[in-house]
């Protein structure tokens, strides 16, 4: 498939002159077919998903899951019949979707794709999920309409080059909404016209705000399963002959020029499209081996390297500084204060004093760390204020999201670790074997061993699945 290439600053009467970017995505949605997509791709494809059904489950423990339930089962007012993941609730559709948007990111320990900066899986499965179980799709569509939200979400997180993270805007939830359009189109087996419209529908309920790195709120929880109704619901609407703009990108208002502010003149609207049906995207996202923000890792990897290579005791040190790309400091280092001191378990993955103190004290940073006692430990605490930042004038952000650190000890000395390509990258992958490693030790906080195998091989069978509604239901808590 040839993509259209659309040149930073096209004009709305440049672009009127050939395919709009929501055209371009929409014919490749609405045109791709299932055996185009390499074997290789659906493979990881599954294994991504199999990565954020464990999440879910090991989330399912934690207080903003129920409270969330609590929430969605009031408004779907018990009419629903669509399973959510390892709970034994059904809800309205657009309510199981976004209560597993809830599940799949509540942790932070979801997959990212560098470049685009998105947690695509978050949004994408339980979108294609919803939308597929309610259709009767068959497993293969289903998996290849996520494919396709996938390609086009990372895309278009892409064109930002980072500027939405700079501006305020979470692009997992305000992107996420377009890729959920695309999938929902593509399930309803709607034109590419349709779903042309459906992309500029979406740029009016597409959100996502980045406040909640103040103070630790909730609210960043949310934002993918929030994409995934957003987007279902542009899809439904557009379906029906419900009108959107045309130029939902790169139109004088459109996503770009409206959430960029300063930081539109740095986008490459080309990436939007580049290689679509050709360069496949999936291969490059990447699973989390720590959860966390995928910005603290190469800190938290170098910080335990270090503890071990020098058999460092928190006696030793005296302070500690972490080198971080220029564009993550408003996500991981500011404000300081709470930096220093994490209000909460969702302050303390956004943190890279807490985590680098954390791995340094303990020699790793896992899900334990963000117990309420693990927040109080006053080593960690008291060694995270003498953890500072600074810019790192050699990042290769967003290729890698790279980190360093140096300790100067007590006497005298300063060890330093550079971890360049941070652990999980495209270039550093985490194998399907571990992600299946990681998906046992996630879902076995929540189910038997022999249950997560049951659910392991489901996944890994989706695509000869006759029904989505299979899956859907295989995720569901017994009894």
């Amino acid at each position: 498939m040839t993509s259209m290439v659309i040149s930073p600053g096209a004009t709305p009467e440049a672009t009127a002159r050939g395919a709009t970017i929501a055209q371009t995505l929409a014919q490749f949605a609405s045109s791709l077919r299932s055996e185009d997509i390499p074997s290789p791709v659906l493979e990881r494809a599954k294994y991504l998903i199999l990565d954020s059904i464990g999440i879910a489950h090991a989330s399912t423990h934690y207080d903003f899951a129920h409270r969330a339930l609590s929430a969605v089962t009031e408004l779907s007012a018990g009419l629903g019949d669509m399973p959510v993941i390892g709970l034994p609730h059904r809800l309205l559709p657009r309510d199981a979707m976004l209560m597993n948007g809830i599940l799949v990111h509540g942790l932070d320990y979801d997959d990212t794709h560098a470049a685009g900066v998105i947690h695509a899986t978050a949004s994408c499965f339980p979108c294609s999920m919803g939308v597929g179980s309610q259709l009767g799709s068959s497993g293969l569509d289903m998996l290849s309409a996520y494919v396709i939200g996938m390609e086009a979400g990372t895309r278009l997180g892409a064109v930002a080059k980072g500027g939405f993270h700079q501006i305020g805007f979470h692009p997992t939830g305000l992107v996420g909404a377009f890729s959920c359009a695309l999938i929902a189109g593509r399930l309803y087996g709607m034109t590419a016209q349709q779903m042309a419209m459906a992309q500029g529908i979406t740029l009016s309920v597409g959100s996502g705000s980045l406040e909640f790195l103040q103070d630790g709120a909730w609210t960043k929880r949310m934002h993918p399963g929030w994409a995934a109704v957003a987007g279902s619901t542009a899809a439904s609407l557009a379906r029906h002959g419900f009108v959107g703009p045309r130029e939902a990108y790169e139109g004088r208002f459109g996503l770009y020029a409206s959430h960029l502010g300063q930081y539109a003149g740095n986008i490459d609207l080309g990436l939007a499209t580049a290689g679509l049906g050709s360069t496949w995207e999936v291969s490059k996202v990447t699973v989390k081996p720590i959860p966390a923000c995928h910005f603290t890792h190469a800190c938290a990897d170098a910080a335990a390297i270090l503890r071990e290579k020098h058999g460092l005791k928190l006696a030793d040190i005296k302070s500690v500084r972490a080198l971080v790309p220029a564009e993550v400091v408003k996500t991981v280092c500011e404000p300081v204060a709470t930096k220093q001191k994490p209000q909460n378990s969702y302050d303390a993955q956004f943190s890279i004093p807490y985590i680098v103190a954390t791995a340094l004290v303990h020699g790793s940073f896992g899900l334990q760390h963000l117990e309420d006692s693990a927040l109080a430990d006053p080593a960690v605490l008291a060694l995270a204020k003498n953890v500072h930042y600074e810019v790192d004038p050699a990042s290769p952000f967003p290729k890698y999201y790279s980190g360093e650190v140096i300790v100067t000890t007590k006497d005298g000395r300063e060890l330093r670790h550079r971890e360049e390509v941070n652990r999980g990258a495209a270039d550093r992958p985490i194998s399907n074997a571990d992600v299946e490693k990681k998906f046992m030790e996630n879902a076995t906080l929540a189910v038997s061993r022999s249950r997560a195998g049951e659910i392991r091989d489901l996944v890994l069978s989706l695509d000869r699945l006759a029904d989505t509604a299979e899956l859907s239901e295989g995720l569901a808590a017994r009894g």
